[in-house]
């Protein structure tokens, strides 16, 4: 994504969110009627095919304790998994990357990596130690995997959140500088590419300086940046409930354009890109009975299209059976998918990063949204037009509980001629209920814990008035969809 399409995208995602993200919720379950209108003659920039990934504990790369490894080639149900999910990056590393009591790995660990990555179709971030690290021990693993592994590395970070154990920005990054230095040596890895500084959040604006200091130097393929728009989960450990409301309210997009405020205009004046290597709903392993139900599905769907239409080249959902909670790994409550006996089981958010994949390879399109007077509905829609040459729409409802409204979408489009033929696939949850940890759907099917999923698009009728497309779908509250639109 270059430059020129990167800062149009910002700007113009920042006019939509007003459009888009006004008010709250609706106090009704009465139908509510709202327009999507679609501007494809304005395209805006093209989405990574590498946008959707996860990120994993560096502990996770090593051998346990009877010598085996979780990536590993052998590993056929995981691999299966990421390719059902449609995962294209992995990120290793965490605050276990950073762990001066574990080991780094060994060669033959990120051989085992390398081999499930390139099994899986993968770009790897790969975690570089820095805390009480050993400068001769980063660059013999950074020349290891440079020489062996070019094709699928993506980038090497250096350190976990720096900002925890070097409080100085100044201090830290001359030894961010020191340690690259030695790694792109003319007798090293002279052509290695970078990311960082992978602060957590609250920390953004050293992502800016490090845009700032390093884009003229040519070591950066992207500035990384950690994200947990929910805040620490300990502060909601006796009211899920609040858990849940603050990531399915409509205010939280403020908190998006504050956050992105920090940093990303640094990011983009610089022609860098940017990406969150690390991100999930709340922090400290995620809260229970919200990072873990249907509510943080409908979060991350429109978190990914959020970040997306603002110029994010990727984001990488934090996950694990366990993560690195400070100095303790604490069962992971915001997971993707846990261990299961046959494979994996699939939670809610996963499901929210496999309709995300479905809808969002291509070039994004404008919307407005016209809410035909009513200003408080909790819905959003977005749209790209598909390398396919597709269009889709994703639309989501995130109302819910006594504020919970089915919503009349409206989908229309001038200048869009021989789209006819469409097709709908939806995201539900049981009886609408955003506490639902099992049972949710995707096209009316379940990803099983062996990685199949049989999930069904329908048949719609996309009738045309002129040169007017204008279709109409029923959204139920607490759901999401996406509408494909096909010519003739």
């Amino acid at each position: 994504m270059n430059f020129q399409s990167r800062r149009f995208n910002f700007r113009l995602g920042a006019i939509l969110s007003v459009l888009i993200l006004a008010g709250a919720t609706i106090i009704s379950h009465a139908q509510s009627p709202v327009g999507v209108e679609l501007f494809p003659q304005k395209f805006g920039a093209e989405i990574p095919t590498d946008f959707l990934g996860l990120s994993f504990e560096m502990q996770r790369v090593l051998a346990d304790t009877n010598g085996n490894h979780y990536f590993s080639a052998e590993n056929k149900p995981l691999i299966a998994t990421f390719k059902t999910l449609g995962i294209k990056n992995l990120r290793v590393g965490g605050n276990t990357a950073d762990r001066p009591t574990l080991p780094v790995p060994t060669e033959t660990d990120v051989d085992n990596l390398f081999a499930f990555a390139k099994a899986a179709d993968l770009q790897v971030i790969f975690t570089l130690r820095l805390n009480q690290g050993e400068i001769g021990s980063a660059v013999k693993m950074a020349n290891f995997l440079s020489r062996h592994y070019r094709s699928q590395l993506d980038c090497f970070a250096i350190g976990n959140e720096p900002n925890v154990f070097s409080t100085n920005y100044d201090v830290y990054l001359t030894e961010w500088k020191r340690f690259a230095a030695a790694i792109t040596a003319p007798t090293n890895s002279p052509d290695a590419k970078f990311c960082g500084p992978s602060v957590s959040p609250g920390h953004e604006k050293w992502s800016a300086r490090f845009a700032n200091n390093l884009a003229a130097s040519g070591l950066l393929k992207f500035i990384s940046q950690h994200d947990y728009p929910g805040g620490d989960a300990r502060k909601f450990t006796n009211s899920p409930t609040a858990a849940r409301e603050k990531i399915l309210s409509p205010a939280i997009a403020e908190h998006y354009a504050q956050f992105a405020s920090n940093f990303v205009p640094a990011v983009i004046s610089n022609g860098l890109a940017f990406r969150f290597e690390e991100a999930n709903s709340f922090y400290d392993g995620g809260a229970r009975d919200a990072s873990d139900t249907f509510a943080s599905a409908l979060w991350a769907l429109n978190y990914q299209w959020w970040w997306a239409n603002h110029g994010m080249s990727g984001i990488n959902f934090h996950t694990g059976d366990k993560v690195a909670a400070r100095d303790e790994n604490k069962p992971c409550r915001y997971a993707t998918f846990w261990t299961a006996t046959n494979g994996y089981n699939i939670h809610p958010i996963g499901y929210a990063e496999k309709m995300f994949a479905l809808g969002s390879h291509g070039k994004i399109v404008p919307v407005k949204i016209s809410p035909n007077g009513n200003t408080n509905l909790n819905f959003t829609a977005y749209a790209i037009l598909g390398d396919d040459q597709n269009f889709y729409v994703t639309l989501i409802n995130q109302s819910h509980g006594t504020t919970a409204t089915n919503i009349s979408v409206q989908i229309g489009a001038k200048e869009i001629e021989g789209y006819t033929k469409g097709e709908i696939i939806r995201l539900t949850a049981p009886n609408g209920d955003v506490t639902s940890k099992t049972g949710v759907t995707l096209g009316g099917a379940e990803i099983t814990d062996d990685a199949n999923w049989n999930g069904q698009w329908e048949k719609l009728s996309a009738p045309q008035q002129k040169d007017l497309l204008a279709l109409k779908i029923e959204l139920p509250a607490a759901s999401a969809a996406v509408v494909k639109l096909t010519p003739r």
